[in-house]
């Protein structure tokens, strides 16, 4: 069995500030934009030790976005099937568009292609080993960085995570979304 972690993640234009510091007497000062902009989100998919896949969107993630990563990822478990008679297991979390009724109806497919679902307890975020791989990237590659456009901040969170990936020697595989 093949253990893969799917999760989202959302970055936005003004950068969060956590903990800082400056020299005593002077005020520490980042400049923010402007406008708030839309969210860009990340759906990803790792495979601790292995490979961080993932597909960025603008806005929030919906069904159909959802649905044609997870396609993408049944058919390298179709493959995977085939070379070594291993299934892929993907283990998630319980937010609704996981479980919408259009996703519940490509669960048969994905399964005759190797690919199943597991859902984590409700309130259990910290079991999805994605969880640790979104905070690195946001706390050390996207930390105090603030954009002024949508598609700088893709660009950024883009290079961010191959940075982080590449870097580990892992396969990193970045899916275009129709």
């Amino acid at each position: 069995m093949h253990i893969k972690y799917l999760d989202e993640s959302g970055f936005s234009l003004p950068s969060v500030i956590g903990y800082t510091w400056a020299e005593v007497g002077k005020q520490k000062r980042i400049e923010q934009p402007n406008r708030r902009g839309k969210r860009i989100s990340v759906l990803g998919i790792y495979a601790p030790g292995e490979a961080f896949n993932y597909g960025v969107s603008l806005g929030s993630i919906k069904n159909d976005v959802y649905i044609e990563l997870m396609d993408w990822e049944a058919k390298r478990a179709a493959e995977r099937l085939a070379e070594t008679g291993q299934i892929t297991v993907i283990v998630q979390d319980n937010y609704s568009v996981h479980k919408h009724w259009r996703v519940k109806e490509r669960w048969p497919v994905w399964e005759r292609q190797g690919l199943y679902v597991f859902f984590l307890p409700v309130c259990c975020p910290e079991m999805n080993r994605i969880e640790e791989e979104w905070h690195q990237v946001k706390a050390h590659h996207m930390k105090c960085r603030s954009f002024e456009m949508e598609y700088e901040l893709a660009e950024a969170v883009i290079e961010a995570i191959d940075e982080r990936y590449l870097g580990k020697g892992l396969q990193c595989e970045r899916y275009l979304f129709n």
